[in-house]
C-alpha cells in the first residue's frame, strides 16, 4: 500500500497571517530595497503584481520564473536586468523582515512532526509565486525546516498556480506520488479547493480561513488542527481496513 502524502498550503495554514498586512509590509520592503535602481512604489508595485497575474494564467510551457521575467521586463525595460540581483538579496536578508508581521501556531509544528513520525508523505504545496529562498525562509518562520517536507514547490520548478487544477497535478507527479493518494490542506476555497478536481481529498483549515465568495464549507472537510489529525487518522485505517 503507498503511503498518504499530505500536501500543505503555507500562508494562513501553517503560517498563521492577514494577507492584507503582510501584503502592505511586503511592497514597502521591496520599493525601499529597489528606489535606488530608480523604482518608485507605484511602479514596481503594478509590475510585479502583472508578473503574479501572468504566472497565475501559465499554460505550463514555461516556468513561472520565466513568465513573471518577461511580463515584469516588459513593463519595465532594461531596468530589470538590474533588478534581478537585488531581488535575490532582498528575498535572503529584508524579506525575512516580514516574520514579525505573521503568527505562529504551535499546532503547524506539531501536526508535521506527528504526520512525519507516522509515515506520511509531506510536500508544502505553497502557491509558487515566489522563489524557493522565500518558500524556506516562511517555513521556518512557521516553525518548521524545509527538510520537514520531500517536496517544496516554487516559482523556479512550477509552471502553473493555483487555483488552476493542473498545479495540483503537476506537483504530485514531481513529488512522486497519485493526486488519489494526496491530501489537500489549505485556508482558502477558492484556491485549495480545485485539489478535488485533480482527484485529491481536501481539508480547509479554519484558523485563517479565506472564503472571499461567501461559499458554504460545510461541503467540505474542515476545521482546526485536531481535527485535520483526526480527519487523516481516519483516512489511514479506512485505507488499512
Amino acid at each position: 500500500m503507498r503511503e498518504i502524502t499530505v500536501m500543505f498550503d503555507l500562508d494562513g495554514t501553517l503560517l498563521p497571517m492577514d494577507n492584507e498586512r503582510f501584503t502592505k509590509a511586503y511592497f514597502k520592503l521591496l520599493t525601499r530595497k529597489l528606489e535606488p535602481l530608480g523604482f518608485d512604489a507605484g511602479e514596481l508595485t503594478d509590475a510585479v503584481w502583472a508578473g503574479t497575474g501572468a504566472m497565475v494564467r501559465n499554460n505550463g510551457k514555461r516556468t513561472n520564473e520565466e513568465v513573471f521575467r518577461e511580463r515584469f521586463t516588459g513593463l519595465i525595460g532594461e531596468r530589470a536586468e538590474k533588478a534581478w540581483p537585488v531581488f535575490d538579496e532582498f528575498y535572503r536578508n529584508e524579506f525575512n523582515e516580514l516574520k514579525k508581521v505573521c503568527g505562529v501556531n504551535s499546532k503547524a509544528a506539531e501536526t508535521v512532526a506527528m504526520l512525519r513520525r507516522e509515515g506520511f508523505g509531506l510536500v508544502l504545496a505553497s502557491n509558487p509565486i515566489f522563489p524557493m529562498t522565500a518558500q524556506e525562509a516562511r517555513v521556518r518562520w512557521a516553525g518548521l525546516s524545509p527538510e520537514d517536507f520531500s517536496y517544496i514547490t516554487s516559482y523556479e520548478n512550477s509552471s502553473f498556480c493555483k487555483p488552476n487544477p493542473e498545479y495540483f497535478r503537476d506537483t504530485a507527479r514531481k513529488a512522486g506520488c497519485r493526486p488519489l493518494e494526496c491530501v489537500m490542506v489549505g485556508n482558502d476555497v477558492n484556491e485549495d479547493t480545485p485539489a478535488m478536481k485533480s482527484g485529491m481529498r481536501v481539508f480547509l483549515l479554519t484558523d485563517c480561513l479565506i472564503n472571499k465568495e461567501g461559499f458554504d464549507i460545510s461541503y467540505y472537510n474542515n476545521g482546526n488542527y485536531d481535527e485535520l489529525a483526526a480527519f487523516i487518522s481516519s483516512i489511514k485505517k479506512e485505507r488499512e481496513a
